[in-house]
């Protein structure tokens, strides 16, 4: 493969499955200076990659101009005319494979991610038995890039220095000599997300300790309204959720000094910048190889698979038994505090 090559990398969604290209990325394009990247993904995305060298993003509006067959078309025109070399699907959905399909017709190299489902569903079927910890997305990312003849080294990624916080962020979170803490209640599904009473109390003792600035990070009018009754009465605790640009948020994640966040995706965004994140994990399960960036076995705390066998229930915790959105409560308040105690020394 010319080292002039252009690869097309197709990741449509959700957040924090884009979020774990960027590292996968840093490397690539360090061990190949000279390899330009375009990553087709939702625009608002975009800051995400936007210190990467070489790397560029093709929009895809999948609710408008690239909505169904002939928009995925039009999108795939967009992305000829690029003079891109080859094709990187790191999505692999109906999508992302009518789009690999059309441009494979146009001759392009392709290689799509193995996603291993038949593994991952295995997992999900343990019933409480042994979970052998599956292969990391992020190394299922770099194995499409190995496909198309460019091999590369996740141990040797370098992280970029924290960002410089824009006048207006620095306005919202005020000056102050105390960690800051970074907390994101909140997931895609019920039974991922750390429930509103327990995360109070959370929030309330690190807050009464004096000794922290505690950040609430969410999104939309729902989450935000439960952010502002989260914080309410405390003192240190600022709600963010709704009043900073993207840009403005990774510049506030890069400068925190931890993250405890559910299997979502600002657990993702905060590992990109060596920060230390504490997930929490209810039906799902780290094993099936979600985990964030770089981020030690011990910096995860699980639901008890005694009392909840059958964790995990599924790959993405859109579906679980009765009763078992209950399971993330096995992570005790005073646990989680014990933990973010011991990762902020």
């Amino acid at each position: 493969m010319k080292t002039a090559a252009h690869i097309l990398v197709i990741r449509l969604s959700a957040l924090g499955d884009v979020a774990m290209l960027v590292p996968v990325l840093r490397v690539l394009t360090a061990t190949y200076p000279t390899l330009h990247i375009t990553v087709v993904t939702k625009g608002f995305l975009a800051p995400l990659f936007k210190d990467l060298k070489n790397v560029r993003v093709l929009p895809a509006d999948l609710k408008g101009v690239h909505k169904g067959f002939l928009g995925l078309f039009q999108l795939t025109k967009e992305a000829k005319e690029l003079d891109i070399t080859c094709v990187a699907d790191t999505h692999n959905v109906l999508r992302s494979k009518i789009i690999r399909s059309f441009l494979w017709l146009r001759g392009l190299k392709t290689a799509s991610i193995d996603k291993a489902r038949g593994d991952k569903k295995k997992l999900t079927r343990a019933k409480g038995g042994k979970l052998k910890a599956l292969k990391k997305t992020h190394q299922r990312y770099a194995d499409v890039f190995a496909a198309l003849g460019f091999t590369i080294d996740l141990t040797k990624h370098q992280y970029p220095a924290r960002k410089v916080l824009s006048t207006k962020t620095q306005k919202l979170i005020g000056l102050s000599s105390k960690k800051y803490i970074g907390i994101a209640p909140f997931a895609a599904h019920k039974a991922k997300a750390y429930p509103p009473d327990l995360i109070k109390q959370v929030i309330t003792q690190l807050s009464n300790s004096g000794e922290y600035t505690i950040f609430l990070f969410g999104g939309g009018p729902t989450e935000i309204a439960q952010l502002d009754k989260l914080a309410e009465n405390l003192q240190g605790v600022t709600n963010i959720a709704g009043k900073l640009t993207f840009t403005q948020e990774l510049e506030l994640i890069s400068n925190l000094d931890l993250m405890l966040a559910m299997d979502s995706g600002n657990g993702h965004l905060a590992a990109l910048y060596d920060i230390p994140v504490l997930t929490i994990w209810g039906v799902t399960h780290p094993a099936l190889g979600f985990a964030p960036f770089n981020q030690e076995a011990k910096n995860q705390l699980l639901a008890d698979r005694i009392k909840y066998p059958l964790v995990p229930s599924s790959v993405y915790g859109n579906s679980y038994p009765d009763g078992y959105e209950k399971a993330i409560e096995t992570i005790s308040p005073s646990a989680i505090i014990e933990k973010v105690l011991s990762l902020l020394q």
